[in-house]
């Protein structure tokens, strides 16, 4: 379960800092995490801030030694080099702390979600999701205290989430299986789960927040 899911996540960051790459540079230059104008809260702008020049300071990829043996300011590299050395942590974080509504309901359309607010609510979810992972903490049955926001109206085949328990593992898995849609059509996300959780019948499906037939829902069809 958990290689399963670090994968999908892997993927959703590599497409979540693609995008945010993309559209805010384009508009708003290569180096715009660092301008304080373009923040909500500047207590956060400077904390993103000071982690990032620690997350560049500590990485050995040649594409950052060799920036700064061609360039002395500014002391950061253009954000196409920078979000490549940084976490999703910090990428989830510039995400929500920018200020430009328009850009992030557009990185939002592109993940196939109606608002900004449901894309940052199903990534702080989901980084959680991930450092729980990362510390090899039990998730299977447990109870995260960031819950994605279920509330929307989704365009694409989604879940009924009526009796549905946001602060449970299968909230989160299908967060995930709708994004892996939207990014990969193709992909085997939920295949590999059914799969899984086919070999062992035995495990309480109940306690990860799976309703009864939820393999009939139009998102795991």
């Amino acid at each position: 379960m958990r290689a399963l899911i670090f994968t999908a996540i892997q993927s959703i960051e590599i497409a979540l800092r693609s995008k945010v790459i993309h559209h805010v540079s384009l508009k708003h230059g290569a180096f715009w995490f660092a301008d304080e104008t373009l923040c909500i809260n500047r207590t956060t702008f400077q904390d993103n801030l000071t982690q990032i020049r620690k997350e560049i300071k500590r990485s050995k990829e040649d594409f950052i030694q060799n920036h700064f043996e061609k360039y002395d300011t500014p002391d950061v590299p253009p954000v196409w080099k920078t979000l490549e050395v940084t976490s999703f942590g910090i990428l989830s974080k510039l995400l929500y702390n920018l200020n430009d509504v328009n850009i992030k309901k557009k990185i939002a359309r592109e993940f196939n979600l109606p608002q900004h607010v449901c894309l940052e609510s199903w990534i702080k979810s989901i980084v959680v999701l991930r450092n729980c992972l990362a510390h090899h903490a039990r998730v299977w049955n447990r109870r995260f205290s960031q819950k994605p926001s279920l509330s929307y109206s989704l365009r694409g085949n989604w879940i009924d989430t009526t009796n549905v328990r946001p602060a449970k593992l299968y909230a989160l898995l299908s967060c995930l299986a709708y994004l892996q849609d939207n990014i990969h059509p193709n992909n085997d996300f939920k295949v590999r789960l059914k799969h899984l959780l086919a070999q062992y019948p035995n495990i309480n499906t109940h306690a990860m927040g799976f309703p009864t037939n939820w393999q009939n829902e139009p998102l795991w069809k």
